[in-house]
C-alpha cells in the first residue's frame, strides 16, 4: 500500500459519515471516519500524519468551529490537504485568507461521483508537490514483479513456480504470448537468486543477424572475420557468475542451438576464431512465444536443447485470461508513471469494466502503452469510456455520472431472454458482482452451445465472440463441449 493515502473524514453528522463510508468503500479509498471532538486522537491511533493524504471537514456540532479544527489539522501537520463539504468551490477562493492555502476546494452536498475522483486526484498532486517542495523524496522501491501484479488465480501459479525454482541453480524455459512479461519473470528469477549480485545479460536472439550471433553470444579474436579489429567479450562471458537470458530462443537458428546445447552440457565454450576452451559458470535462461513442441516435430527446433532448457517450465498467461487483474496492474502503471514524475491519470469504473472486455493481443504492454497514451493526451484527468480509443469502447454509454449505463426503456420482467437494453435491478442485500458476471457468461456460454448442438464455431458465432475467446472461456468455467 502506498504512504500517503489515507483519508481522514471529520464530520458529526451521523447520516453523512454513513454515506460517505459507502462511497469511499465503493472507490476503495482507505478511510478513517470520525467525530469533530475527538479527530486528533482517533487520527493519531491510526496512523501517523504522513500517511493521510487529505481531510474532509463537514458538519461540526459540538461546539468546535471550522476555523479551530483547520488551525489543528495545520499544527498537525503543515502540508496536510483539507476539502470542505456542503460548501461550493466559489466560497472557498473568498475565504483563502482566513483558512489558508491548505483547504483545496469545496464540496457541495449531495457529492456526485465526478466530483468526488476529481477532488481525490487534486489532493494526491498536493500532497505530491507538497512532499517534494520540501525535500522528503520518497524512493519508490523497486517492484520487480510490475507486470505479475495482480489477485487471479493464473499469476499466483506463477509467482507461486516462481518463488519455487528462484533459488535453485537450473535452466527455466518461459513461454507465453508476446507482451505478457516473460522478462520480467526472469529479472525476478535472477534478483531472488543467488546470483543476484553478479550481471543480468539479456539477449533477444530473434533482433540479431544469424551471422552476428555466434559472435554476439561468445565473442570473437582480433582478425578472426573481416571488421573484427579487436578483441570482444560475448553475452556469455559478460555474464559470468550470473544470468544469461535468452529471449526468444525459438528464433535461433538450428546451427547456433548445437553450440548452445554444448555450452549447457560442458560449461565450456571458444571465442570465434579462437582455440581456447574457456570455462562458465551462468545460469541460462530462455523464453519464446513460439509453440517449441510444434517446431521440434517440424525440424526447425532440436529436441535435446529443448530438454536442456525445459528444466523447469514456466507458462504465462495471457491478460484476456486473467482480466480481473487489469484494474491492479492500471494502478500499478499509473503509480509507477507518477513515481518517475512522467504525469499522472486515473480511469474511471465504466472504463475499467469496459477494458476489461477487450481481446488484448498485445497482452501487458498495449496496456501499458493505453496508460502512458491517455497520460499524455488527458494529463491529469479522469478518463471515461468515451475518452478511450474508438476499439477499446466495449460499453455504450450515455451518462458517466456513476460509471453505469442509462437506458431509455424500463426493466422488463419475467422474460426469458436477454434484452440488450434492460436494466438490470441491485438487489436491496447487494450481490457479489463478479460471481454474477460469471454466472451470467457461463449460462449464456451453456445455452449458445446447447442451441449449436456443442459445435464451438457457430456458438462463437451467436454470442459474437472469436472461436478462441470462446474455447478459453470454456477452459475457464471447465466447460465441456
Amino acid at each position: 500500500m502506498r504512504r500517503n493515502n489515507k483519508i481522514l473524514v471529520i464530520d458529526d453528522n451521523q447520516q453523512r459519515r454513513h454515506d460517505l463510508r459507502i462511497l469511499l468503500d465503493f472507490l476503495d479509498e482507505n478511510t478513517l471516519i470520525t467525530p469533530g471532538d475527538c479527530w486528533q486522537s482517533m487520527a493519531a491511533e491510526h496512523a501517523e500524519p504522513e500517511d493521510y493524504m487529505v481531510v474532509f471537514i463537514g458538519e461540526l456540532q459540538s461546539g468546535t468551529s471550522t476555523n479551530e479544527v483547520i488551525r489543528g489539522i495545520r499544527q498537525w501537520h503543515d502540508g496536510m490537504g483539507i476539502v470542505l463539504l456542503g460548501h461550493a468551490p466559489l466560497s472557498i477562493s473568498e475565504n483563502t485568507e482566513t483558512w489558508g492555502s491548505a483547504v483545496l476546494t469545496g464540496l457541495p452536498m449531495p457529492l456526485t461521483y465526478h466530483a468526488l475522483v476529481d477532488t481525490l486526484h487534486r489532493a494526491r498532486l498536493y500532497r505530491e508537490a507538497h512532499r517534494l517542495h520540501c525535500r522528503q523524496p520518497q524512493r519508490r522501491p523497486v517492484h520487480l514483479f510490475r507486470s505479475l501484479v495482480g489477485s487471479s488465480s493464473e499469476i499466483q501459479h506463477v509467482r507461486e513456480m516462481m518463488s519455487q525454482v528462484a533459488e535453485k541453480d537450473v535452466s527455466v524455459l518461459i513461454t507465453g504470448e508476446s507482451g505478457t512479461g516473460k522478462e520480467v519473470v526472469a529479472r525476478n528469477l535472477h534478483y531472488n537468486s543467488a546470483r543476484r549480485d553478479k550481471p543480468f545479460v539479456p539477449v533477444n536472439c530473434g533482433a540479431i543477424p544469424a551471422e552476428l550471433l555466434e559472435s554476439e553470444l561468445f565473442g570473437h579474436e582480433k582478425g578472426a572475420f573481416t571488421g573484427a579489429i579487436s578483441a570482444r567479450a560475448g553475452r556469455f562471458e559478460l555474464a559470468e557468475g550470473g544470468t544469461l537470458f535468452l529471449d526468444e530462443i525459438g528464433d535461433m537458428p538450428l546451427n547456433m542451438q548445437v553450440k548452445i546445447l554444448r555450452v549447457l552440457q560442458e560449461r565450456c565454450f571458444e571465442r570465434v576464431g579462437s582455440n581456447k576452451t574457456q570455462s562458465v559458470d551462468v545460469r541460462v535462461i530462455a523464453a519464446t512465444h513460439r509453440n517449441l513442441d510444434a517446431m521440434i516435430i517440424n525440424g526447425s527446433f532440436r529436441e535435446d536443447l529443448y530438454y536442456r532448457l525445459n528444466v523447469f517450465p514456466i507458462e504465462l498467461p495471457s491478460l484476456r485470461q486473467r482480466s480481473e487483474d487489469i484494474p491492479l496492474l492500471i494502478n500499478e502503471l499509473v503509480a509507477r508513471m507518477e513515481s518517475e514524475q512522467r504525469g499522472t491519470i486515473r480511469f474511471n469504473s465504466t472504463a475499467i469494466m469496459s477494458l476489461c472486455q477487450h481481446e488484448w493481443s498485445g497482452n501487458v504492454r498495449e496496456l501499458a502503452n493505453l496508460v502512458e497514451r491517455m497520460a499524455i493526451m488527458h494529463p491529469e484527468g479522469v478518463i471515461g469510456v468515451n475518452d478511450l480509443p474508438l476499439k477499446y469502447r466495449h460499453i455504450e454509454v450515455e451518462d458517466e455520472s456513476f460509471g453505469i449505463t442509462v437506458s431509455a426503456q424500463p426493466p422488463v420482467a419475467n422474460t426469458a431472454f436477454v434484452n440488450m437494453n434492460d436494466t438490470p435491478l441491485l438487489p436491496e442485500q447487494g450481490i457479489d458482482l463478479k460471481e454474477y458476471i460469471n454466472n451470467l457468461e457461463m449460462n449464456l456460454i451453456q445455452q449458445a452451445l446447447n442451441d449449436c448442438g456443442g459445435v464451438v464455431a457457430r456458438a462463437a458465432d451467436r454470442l459474437q465472440v472469436r472461436r478462441t475467446t470462446l474455447v478459453e472461456k470454456m477452459r475457464k468455467y471447465d466447460m465441456q463441449r
